[in-house]
């Protein structure tokens, strides 16, 4: 049997016992799904933690069936499979330890956009959070017209980021709780299709697969992972939104909440972030810019003769050019420009730091020194 990388990373996800974190290390371990399947039976002998029951588990027939059918749907609706090992894959969200192995992507934007930017709150939004995502989104528009904006297709804050984000002309992804046979809720299939036409719709979700309870908290993980920034509008005590704000906390992501009155409910959860340090007080388009430091213009940078003094590995020149030629750089760009990992980025920044050849700037921007 030939195997193909994208049927084996759609397999992968069906087999039971594996579990998200486990099909993805497995594909970091091996190298790729294509070779998890093909080594399947020597994996006990691999990896001390791998069950061996688990081997029989690769072995059904079925999951092949089942991804192949999902392809044959995508190929006919014009949806992109993405895995791990191809480069439209959300670099950010690859980095994740529960990354998905396989994303299915319906829509016409990069999703490694240089600025991305993920709007979450509560489904019952009030008038002070729908006002809140139109003017911040209106003046985002203006101090950052290519920024990407994430969110999850629900009622509430997420649908109206989503609006506002397409009367601005700026590309919105909403994120799936099911496959892509469908869309819920229904009332925004209008605005669904609109958002595929500048933006689109991602999922890891097979089709036929219902919009349940945990589905929503699964993929509230790849709305936070695959942005630089979380900001939640609206959030009672307790919600989705404040998961993934914790999500984002966990992945190094930056978080801003818009604070309330204390007496009002759907401020509670977002003044209770500000409270506790898990996010920055965020008020307007303006400061979230600042603080991300997204509208840094490109600095001219002499070419300063830094052999003369320090040795640098290859990997440390490249950062240098690309901060000499291109300005100042959050680190999630240098990571998708680079294409090395993020932790290997963070101490690769941290080396450069030390030698005093760069300068690290709130929001994860870093500044190359003169």
């Amino acid at each position: 049997m030939k195997y193909d990388e994208k049927i084996c990373s759609i397999a992968l996800t069906q087999c039971e016992g594996i579990g998200l974190i486990g099909a993805k290390r497995l594909v970091d371990r091996m190298g790729s799904a294509t070779e998890v399947f093909e080594q399947r039976k020597e994996l006990p002998s691999l990896f001390s933690d791998f069950r061996p029951m688990l081997t029989e588990a690769l072995d059904h027939d079925e999951l092949f069936k089942r991804a192949e059918e999902e392809i044959e749907f995508a190929e006919k609706f014009g949806i992109q499979c993405l895995t791990l090992k191809d480069e439209a894959y959300p670099s950010r969200l690859r980095e994740c330890d529960d990354a998905p192995v396989a994303l299915f992507f319906q829509g016409n934007t990069d999703l490694n956009r240089l600025h991305v930017v993920a709007m979450v709150g509560t489904r019952h939004a009030t008038n002070y959070g729908t006002n809140f995502c139109i003017e911040f989104l209106r003046d985002l528009a203006q101090l950052c017209p290519d920024v990407l904006v994430v969110s999850g297709l629900a009622y509430g804050v997420d649908i109206n980021s989503h609006r506002e984000a397409l009367n601005q002309g700026l590309a919105t992804v909403g994120v799936l709780a099911h496959g892509l046979d469908r869309i819920y809720p229904y009332a925004h299939r209008h605005v669904a299709k609109e958002m595929q036409h500048n933006g689109g719709l991602l999922t890891e979700f097979l089709t036929h697969t219902n919009p349940d309870r945990q589905n929503f908290v699964q993929r509230n993980r790849i709305v936070a992972g695959i942005s630089d920034a979380v900001v939640v509008v609206e959030s009672a005590a307790k919600g989705g939104s404040l998961i993934t704000a914790g999500l984002a906390c966990d992945y190094n992501r930056e978080c801003f909440a818009v604070p309330g009155r204390r007496d009002d409910l759907y401020s509670t959860g977002c003044n209770q972030l500000i409270r506790d340090h898990k996010a920055q007080i965020l008020l307007n388009a303006e400061e979230f810019v600042k603080a991300m430091n997204w509208q840094a213009e490109p600095q001219k940078v002499q070419n300063v003769q830094r052999s003369l003094f320090l040795d640098f590995t290859p990997e440390e020149e490249q950062v240098i050019q690309l901060l000499s030629t291109r300005g100042d750089l959050h680190i999630n760009t240098l990571v998708v420009e680079t294409g090395l990992p993020i932790n290997k980025m963070s101490a690769l920044l941290f080396e450069l730091e030390m030698k005093g050849v760069i300068r690290a700037y709130t929001g994860g921007t870093y500044h190359l020194l003169g």
